[in-house]
């Protein structure tokens, strides 16, 4: 017995010997295999880096190599790493800029021979994409039938995307006005309209003092530029209107002015802003056509920069609005750089629109295009505006759209540009401009007061009257047009 199990682990042992074996045999062919994999894995990782440069030694070569000045703030190019980095180099340097810098999301507008770096901005393309899309837009109609097809397609997405279709019903409320406050030859009143439940908009209301039958109707959305509706560009502009006869309506942007007792300023800047701007000028329209002595059939509008977005559009949305003047603001290649006048995608509507076609749906009634040399809207002489007598001359109006090209002034309502509205409208509204000439026959505006800011208050100098209902905060006011805008 004692033999027998000594030979019993002795084969015991062999067998074990032999699984051991065969074991480290494995494990030194897996780890074999793993050191080759991590070779390889070592080998293309070192490939890789070889092929990767950071973004702002890749922008030093593109310098040297096109001879060009790229400015950026370094917050943008810090940790971005670019891969592949020569292999995206061309011949041109547009599209060597666009091959390194597009997959970073950062664009690169150039003036003269100088690129200056900038997150993607969705709203603000090269010129010569915007004359591509708009040479595009052009061949899409080649007459009236054609053109009125696209234009009625277009403005029911806009207003689809706007949500404002079907519209939302009116409050029953009464607008707020103020007392009246005479002028030298026109008056004042300022106006609070409800424009759904707990909203409110808010301007002022300029009257001719006189009035020899019904006045035309001038709205006016103020831009961008400091202190809204009280700077003193759009004050003089709408008390000169009213000197020559018009019944002239400036108002708050949303979330500016008095907009900002129930809103905050960031609020301005987002997309929903957009259709509550539209759904504001639309409901003043119907405010002021419903005004004693009004003309309904003589409504115009302008507005500059951002106030010019919003004559374009609601020029564009609206039929009852007779003239149009836009200022500073119509480009084929820049959509508006705030949320508020691009936020909501209507530009995509029906393949994709952009300003000047939708200025465009305006014709053949009369419009000014007011541009200059230092903006956006610089080219307006050899690119928008042709593209505008190319609509105009379908309905054999060619005459009722102008330029007036200011090469030498920049982004802002100043007299000049006034001027040009000034006689533009009196033209066609019927207004009386020798009203506001001096002796020379020159626009003399020193009897449109200016006044100070709290004056123009509608619910007084610290928000105390402002009515009880009102909305405060913008997840309230989202909340609100969600439900007046639902279809029933």
């Amino acid at each position: 017995m004692a033999q027998g199990r000594g030979l019993y682990f002795t084969r015991s042992n062999r067998r074990y010997q032999r699984f051991i074996s065969m074991m480290i045999k494995r494990i030194c062919t897996a780890l074999v295999f793993l050191l080759m994999l991590s070779a390889k894995a070592v080998a293309q990782q070192s490939a890789d880096d070889s092929l990767k440069e950071p973004l702002k030694q890749v922008l030093s070569e593109i310098e040297a190599r096109f001879h060009i000045q790229i400015k950026y703030d370094e917050s943008l190019v810090k940790g971005q790493v670019v891969t592949f980095a020569k292999w995206r180099f061309r011949p041109d340097v547009d599209k060597t800029l666009n091959n390194i810098l597009t997959p970073l999301d950062i664009s690169f507008p150039k003036t003269g021979n100088v690129y200056k770096l900038r997150k993607f901005d969705y709203p603000r393309w090269t010129v010569e994409d915007g004359k591509q899309q708009l040479d595009y837009l052009s061949s899409l109609y080649n007459d009236v039938p054609s053109f009125e097809k696209r234009k009625y397609a277009i403005r029911a997405c806009m207003l689809s995307t706007l949500g404002l279709s079907p519209m939302p019903k009116k409050p029953n409320s009464a607008p707020i006005i103020t007392r009246l406050r005479q002028m030298d030859g026109y008056t004042i009143e300022n106006v609070a309209i409800e424009t759904l439940p707990g909203l409110y908009v808010c301007g002022s209301l300029y009257r001719p003092a006189k009035s020899k039958g019904k006045a035309p109707v001038v709205i006016a959305p103020n831009g961008h530029f400091q202190s809204g509706r009280y700077n003193k560009d759009q004050q003089k502009l709408c008390a000169t209107l009213a000197r020559m006869g018009a019944m002239a309506f400036s108002y708050d942007l949303f979330a500016w002015g008095e907009s900002m007792l129930q809103f905050k300023f960031e609020d301005h800047n987002r997309s929903l802003a957009m259709s509550i701007q539209a759904l504001n000028g639309l409901r003043i329209i119907d405010f002021l056509q419903a005004q004693k002595g009004a003309d309904v059939n003589r409504l115009g509008i302008t507005g500059a920069s951002g106030g010019g977005s919003q004559t374009f559009l609601l020029s564009a949305l609206d039929d009852r609005i007779k003239v149009s003047v836009p200022v500073v603001m119509l480009s084929c290649y820049f959509y508006g750089g705030s949320l508020s006048e691009s936020g909501m995608p209507i530009h995509l509507c029906e393949g994709g629109t952009d300003n000047p076609e939708l200025a465009a749906m305006f014709a053949p009634k009369p419009q000014l295009v007011v541009s200059d040399g230092k903006d956006w809207t610089a080219n307006v002489p050899e690119i928008e505006f042709p593209y505008l007598q190319k609509v105009y001359g379908y309905y054999g109006k060619i005459d009722q759209v102008k330029n007036v090209h200011l090469a030498n002034e920049g982004h802002d309502y100043g007299i000049s540009k006034r001027k040009a509205m000034y006689a533009f409208m009196a033209q066609h509204l019927s207004l009386d401009i020798k009203a506001v000439e001096d002796a020379d026959g020159n626009i003399d505006e020193t009897k449109s007061t200016v006044e100070k800011e709290q004056a123009l208050y509608v619910f007084g100098d610290k928000g105390e009257r402002l009515p009880a209902n009102a909305i405060h905060g913008f997840e309230q006011m989202q909340k609100v047009f969600n439900e007046a805008t639902a279809i029933k």
